[in-house]
This record gives structure tokens, sequence and C-alpha cells, in this order.
């Protein structure tokens, strides 16, 4: 039995079902057929108008180091249900296919391909639980940290949450996907150390509690860290004790060093009056340029409703709420077969449902972002594989919910968001460091969506449109599943 501070091979970590149909696949002899799958989603969280695509980093990494060492083999033989010459060929094996995906960052929207996978069956096969887990957990992450900074209308939104994550990862990556959401810095230092992501924190109550009393707490800890002094002002109480100190110390303590008393913290208490009552000390001893954090339990609704009470607030740490995305905890990205290869050609698979939104977009597809001529996207639309958009011209589409309706794109223009990954096994992909992603989501929520798809409340739905040939594909595929039924 291992523990957790052994060395695991992630490899994995992946569904029973997974090993199952690969072993099937290899004893069907299958393994070699060709196949796409398409990651996609089907909600956005919270009713919201967008989601951010975050932890295509990790997928690539896990893809690159897929392996399946000696006791993961034995582990296998012990379950007693794969043949033999499969658990051989798991011995030398290794990713071989192609994967395209959304550049990490990207504004994404429901049912549309993020990721499609072309690869030998088994290949394919082996990769969805640790694929989704990873484009499940951070995008999830990264779009309620987009909501909180929105919310936050321009102040600083820190990560606080590593304490309340689910795990010692979720903490992790949890943070990077926070910090790709808007976050400005993280209390997790391995975060930091692994990303390059800004650290933050000074002290707990426990500091001031040890010291005999708050003051003593305050003056020792300035001294130590005179030029990064914030000090924790709610242990005993804000206005009659944590603030009067913290200014008696920026008077006495730091002003002689030729220092400033950079913030104050409040971590309880009515947010609202107890940042108005400290601002207003706070300027009349002439500390206009102490900053005021709160923490305490904050999201998008709570930062919302301090605001509208006029509270007097800097920026804010956020901890449980974000790191657990609390408000709507799953994402719900699948990994659904798309089309298999035979006799060379790429064949559409579709999957029916009683529930209509759960039917897939068949086949292998293109998505492009359409663009009006003021740079804003008004439309996602997916096309045939072997497709040409040209909108030098007045292009047809169709809207699925109304195709009934004669609509053409005229004077815009049209980007591919899917972009080579990994090409027979081998990274194409130019990788980019934790900053650059966050600075193109920043980018494109800046000019390029709308901001009445950012808004809290009944937010305008991004148009998801087909290309005549792709919709009459898909409409020839659901009526020849309804004949084989009957």
């Amino acid at each position: 039995m291992q523990t957790q501070d052994m060395a695991r091979n992630l490899s994995m970590v992946m569904d029973l079902y997974e090993m199952t149909m690969s072993n099937g696949y290899y004893e069907e002899h299958n393994k070699g057929t060709r196949v796409a799958f398409d990651v996609f989603y089907r909600k956005n969280p919270d009713d919201g108008g967008f989601a951010i695509f975050a932890g295509l980093e990790q997928v690539i990494d896990y893809i690159l180091n897929l392996h399946f060492d000696s006791s993961d083999i034995e582990y296998f033989r012990k379950l007693n249900i794969f043949n033999e010459d499969f658990l051989s060929f798991l011995s030398d094996f290794k990713f071989t296919g192609d994967m395209y995906a959304f550049p990490e960052g990207t504004v994404m929207y429901p049912n549309e391909p993020i990721i499609t996978v072309i690869a030998p069956l088994i290949d394919a096969q082996l990769i969805e639980t640790a694929l989704l887990l990873q484009v499940n957990h951070q995008s999830l992450i990264a779009t309620k940290t987009r909501r909180i900074v929105n919310a936050a209308n321009g102040r600083a939104i820190s990560d606080f949450g590593a304490r309340r994550a689910h795990n010692m990862d979720a903490a992790v990556y949890g943070a990077r996907a926070a910090y790709i959401g808007g976050a400005v810095s993280t209390a997790t230092v391995l975060a930091g150390k692994m990303f390059g992501i800004p650290v933050s924190g000074t002290m707990a109550h426990s500091w001031v509690m040890f010291y005999k009393d708050e003051y003593d707490a305050f003056k020792r800890y300035a001294e130590l860290y005179p030029d990064n002094t914030v000090l924790l002002v709610d242990t005993y109480d804000v206005i009659e004790s944590g603030v009067p100190n913290a200014i008696k110390v920026a008077k006495e303590v730091l002003e002689p060093m030729g220092k400033q008393l950079k913030g104050i913290r409040i971590d309880s208490g009515d947010l609202a009056y107890l940042s108005k009552k400290a601002r207003k000390m706070l300027d009349a001893a002439g500390l206009e340029d102490c900053s005021i954090i709160i923490s305490n339990s904050l999201d998008e609704f709570t930062i919302t409703s301090l605001i509208n009470q006029g509270a007097k607030v800097d920026s804010m740490g956020v901890g449980e709420r974000l790191i657990t995305a609390r408000s709507e905890p799953v994402f719900g990205a699948v990994y659904k077969l798309a089309a298999v290869e035979e006799n060379g050609v790429f064949v559409p698979r579709i999957k029916i449902s009683e529930n209509v939104e759960k039917i897939t977009n068949p086949g292998l597809k293109k998505v492009y972002r359409i663009y009006d001529t003021y740079g804003s996207a008004v439309a996602d639309l997916i096309a045939k594989a072997d497709e040409t958009v040209d909108l030098s011209k007045p292009f047809r589409y169709i809207d699925p919910k109304k195709p009934w309706k004669n609509r053409y794109f005229e004077g815009f223009t049209a980007k591919e968001l899917q972009v080579p990954v990994i090409l027979n096994g081998q990274v194409v992909y130019e990788r980019k460091n934790v900053k650059d992603i966050a600075d193109y989501v920043r980018q494109q929520l800046d000019k390029e969506i709308w901001v009445e798809e950012q808004r809290f409340e009944n937010p305008h739905i991004h148009y998801m449109d087909m290309t005549p040939d792709y919709y009459e594909m898909k409409m020839e595929l659901l009526n020849d599943s309804r004949k084989a039924i009957n």
C-alpha cells in the first residue's frame, strides 16, 4: 500500500472502465483503429454567460508522461481481468496520437469542442479520466474566480483558499486556475514556487494572541517587516482596539523608520460598517494611503452586496467559496466519441438521448469565432473539418435553435479556435506561463467578449451557429438513428 508522500504514477489516475474497454479493443484487434473524441461541456457554471478554459498544460504533462511501470502492471495482473498480451502491450505503451485544443485561457461556450483527440483507439481511451479531471477542475475555478473578480469592480482579489480546498493538489492547481481567472496573488506557497504566481500573506490571529497585548504584537511585526506591514485588526475589537493600535504602530514604529503602514485586514464582523469606520479613522490620522483588506467567506454575491453598501475596501482575500466554487462545484465537461476511421475516412458518430441537450455534435469539425467590424465576438461557428469558411462575401449560417431562418454573416471576420497541441505523440504547441495565460483571458474580456455576456443576472447567450453543410450532416445522422431504432 502506498501513501501520498511516495512517488505516484499519475498515469494510473483513470476509471477502471478505461482499462476494461482497452483490453476489449485489444482482444478484438481494434487497438490500431483511429478515432476522434471531443471534450465539451453543456452548461456554464452559475448560469453565467461564458467559461474559461484552463488545465491544458497539465493535460499535456499527463500525456507526455503516460506510461505503466512494473508495479502498475503487477497491480493490473492481480485484478485477474486482463489478458497477459494486453499487459505486455501496456508495459511499452506511449501515446502516439494527435490532440487539438483551444489555447489555454480561451473564453469558451457550451457544446463546442474545446479539445479534440485523434488517436489509436486505446490511446484515446486511456487518457479520458485524467484529461477531464484537469479541465473540469481548473476551468471551474478559473471561471468562478473571474465572476468574483468582476464583482470586485477593479479591487484586487487574492486566493486565500488552500486550507479549505478538497486536498493538496486541489489547493495548488486551484491557485493556478484562480490566477488565470484574474486573482492577483495566492497564499499557497507551492503554487507560487511551481507557477511563478505572486504570493501574499502576513499574519493570523494566533500571532496577535501569542503576545501579551495587541499593540506589542503589531509592533514586533512592523519591526520585522517594515516594508510590508499589514496588520490583522479584528482579533479583539476592530474599532476600539485594532485600528487604534495599528495607527499607533504606524506613527510610533514605522514613520520614524521612514516607512508607511501598508494596510489593515478585517476578517470578521459587519465588513461594510467596519471598513467605513476604519477608513475614517485612518484618514483622520493622515494614513490615507493605508489599504483596507477584507476576508471571511467572500464570493461574488457578498462582494456585490458590500460594494452596494459603500464598503471602503481596496482588496479582498477570497478562500473557501473560490477554491471550491461553492455555489456550483461541478463543471461537467465530457469526453464523447465523434468519429471512427473506416477505410481511411473518418465516419461521424452521434450520441442521441431523450434529453435534447445530451445529443452530441458529430464528426470531425472546426470551430470559428466570428467577429464584427468592431472586433467583438458575435458568435461561434461549427463547420465540417474539410469545409472552407470564406467571410469575404456574405456567408450563410444556421442557428440550430431557429433553423428555418435565413441568416448571413456580412463584413465579419473569423478565427479558427482549435490549434495543434500534440502531433504523433510530440508536443507542437508553444507552451505558455501562467501570467501570459491570465493576460490572454483579460485581453479577451476587455476587448472581444460582450459586456452583456459578463453580467451576473440573465447574461446574453452567446450564439452557437453551424454551417449549412454541418447542420445537414447532423440532421441526416439523427434521421438515420431514428430509422435504426424504429
